[in-house]
């Protein structure tokens, strides 16, 4: 059974850091590509960022460029989101989810499973 796991969030001011985590379990994490996806109240879900599985190459949405970074370590089945500066507009339910793509996708009908999503508030 797949089991996805983030931790990290929390409440932060503005142009404050967090980092997520994602802990996977349930089949070998190192051959899925993982990525973030956040729900901001009242809109739909949005993709952040994303790492491949094949070449650990990312991808990362406009709005978060140059301040979010994903990186994934396969030792220890872990996926994490790092965010700086980060903006009032930045706080939403983030979810962690992996998939089979080859690639670092920002389709969410490329992951299969999902976690339970952690809460980011960020003050101004």
């Amino acid at each position: 059974q797949v089991q996805l796991v983030e931790s990290g969030g929390g409440l932060v001011q503005a142009g404050g850091s967090l980092r997520l985590s994602c802990a996977a379990s349930g089949r070998t994490f190192s051959r899925y590509t993982m990525g973030w996806f956040r729900q901001a109240p009242g809109k739909e879900r949005e993709f952040v960022a994303a790492v491949s599985w094949s070449d650990s190459s990312t991808n990362n949405a406009d709005s978060v460029k140059d301040r979010f970074t994903i990186s994934r370590d396969n030792a220890k089945n872990t996926v994490y989101l790092q965010m700086n500066s980060l903006k009032p507009e930045d706080t939403a339910i983030y979810y962690c989810a992996e998939g089979l793509s080859f690639y670092a996708s920002t389709d969410h009908g490329s992951y299969d499973y999902w976690g339970q999503g952690t809460q980011v508030t960020v003050s101004s």
